[in-house]
């Protein structure tokens, strides 16, 4: 009976040996889109576990989980890799309102940032100045700004395309308001959600005090665009109404967290090491479907789907579920710490984390030569609508692994919804599309097997599509 199934697995294997790229990237898209195993596992860890912030019970259950679903699927190592992460908790629901010249108290969506001190226990009330970026800030200076409530009320711009640009020409009104108001000795931050949409979901996120001093540091909190909105216009025509928020969060001691890894040992260059991957962590207000949940499910696919394709790394291959992408990075800088100290040699790094939608391809951050190999493969991916390949940033987890030899990539989905469900309550499980989800697995597959194939030379790059 052994011997019987020996000769089963190595005439399968000989068959995948046998098939040509655009063969072989059909059996693996066939895979995911027919026997996909990614919605299934976002199911448990959304609706189940639900929110996963970094040091909460939720992120432990998630690495049991990671851990456990990584061993069932019978590959040659497992393990967790410590990590210390931050533990900020939220504490009770925030509230926040504004009042009219009339004295009609309007009600807004409002949330705590990441990172931010509370508000006194009877909340906080000021006037309030609305500003576009830190330089109006600094003409208006201190005489303006003492005892106020400053409003950054700067929009993602509508007109570019690529909606990541727009999200990183405002974000640091988010990250570094509350330093920058506190120099002029504001009372607290309020910043306009990091959205395109007009909709009510406040978008929470990471915000840093830099080296300010504990008695310095001001509380900082993100309002709905439709809040926005509304307190703008209400601005106009008093420009003394006064803004009421209430927080209650509060940063704690560090504590114990883990990376998860999975690993398929190389046949033929177990050295050298590609890895896939995607952060454990989320935020709080939703379940983290989309950031990262999506990510960390089509990175454990990746593994599977190889192994269902009859496909053996040549290299091996690594899932890493990073812990604290979120708010401190702590999990992708602690992968690299390790691999640079065991002088592990990493040559591909592919990252997952910009939603479940529908995947356009990806961008690369490579020398020219590598890039051009990438563009060899262009053809392959035509069929499924994967027309994307750009050189350009990778992923923040992956990030620290860079060297000037290594490929590191992110792929890239269709991001026009991306930034509607972005660190809001409403990302959650029904906002992903199970095909959407399962395309971008089998998409992250097919770029790991070319790369497993052909290496980083891009000697062999003319090899690509003619066998």
């Amino acid at each position: 009976m052994k011997n019987i199934l020996l000769l089963i697995i190595l005439t399968f294997t000989s068959m995948v040996f046998s098939q040509t790229d655009e063969e072989v990237l059909k059996t693996i898209y066939t895979q995911s889109l027919t026997n996909g195993k990614a919605y299934e596992w976002l199911d448990h860890l959304s609706n189940t576990i639900g929110g996963r912030l970094s040091g909460s019970e939720n992120a432990e259950k998630a690495v049991a989980w990671g851990k456990t679903e990584l061993e069932n699927l019978g590959l040659d190592n497992v393990w967790l890799q410590e990590v210390m992460v931050p533990k900020w908790i939220r504490g009770e629901k925030e509230s926040a309102y504004f009042i009219t010249g009339s004295g009609t108290s309007v009600p807004v969506a409002i949330c705590a940032l990441g990172g931010s001190i509370a508000t006194s226990n009877s909340g906080l009330k000021a006037k309030v100045i609305e500003v576009q970026n830190f330089e109006e800030l600094s003409t208006l200076g201190k005489d303006a700004i003492k005892g106020k409530i400053v409003f950054f009320n700067r929009p993602m711009q509508a007109d570019l395309i690529t909606t990541f640009s727009a999200y990183g020409g405002c974000v640091n009104q988010r990250y570094a308001g509350a330093m920058e108001a506190a120099k002029f000795e504001a009372a607290g931050v309020i910043v306009r959600s990091m959205n395109l949409r007009l909709d009510d979901f406040p978008h929470t996120g990471s915000m840093s005090y830099g080296d300010l001093p504990n008695d310095q540091r001001i509380p900082s909190a993100a309002i709905s665009t439709i809040a926005a909105e509304k307190l703008s216009e209400a601005l106009k025509n008093d420009t003394n109404l006064e803004f009421f928020f209430k927080q209650s969060c509060e940063q704690l001691a560090d504590v114990k967290s883990y990376n998860v890894i999975g690993e398929i040992t190389g046949s033929e260059f177990p050295n050298e090491y590609m890895i896939v991957g995607g952060h454990l962590d989320s935020w709080d207000l939703g379940d983290g479907s989309h950031d990262d949940g999506a990510g960390v499910v089509q990175s454990m696919d990746v593994l599977r789907l190889l192994k269902e394709s009859g496909i053996t790394p040549k290299r091996s291959l690594r899932v890493v579920l990073f812990m604290n992408e979120e708010n401190g990075l702590r999990g992708g800088n602690k992968y690299a710490e390790e691999a640079k100290k065991n002088k592990e040699t990493h040559v591909f790094a592919p990252e997952s984390d910009s939603g479940g939608f529908t995947p356009g391809g990806f961008s690369f951050d490579c020398s020219d030569a590598n890039f051009e190999q990438v563009l060899s493969w262009k053809a392959l991916f035509k069929p499924y609508l994967i027309h994307y390949f750009e050189k350009g940033g990778s992923g923040a987890d992956v990030g620290p692994l860079k060297n000037d030899s290594n490929v590191l990539a992110g792929l890239r989905p269709d991001s026009q919804r991306y930034f509607d469900y972005h660190h809001a309550s409403n990302d959650t499980f029904d906002a992903v599309n199970k095909r959407e989800l399962e395309l971008g697995a089998a998409t992250m597959t097919s770029l790991v097997y070319l790369f497993d194939k052909y290496g980083t030379n891009p000697l062999t790059s003319s090899k690509a599509l003619k066998n």
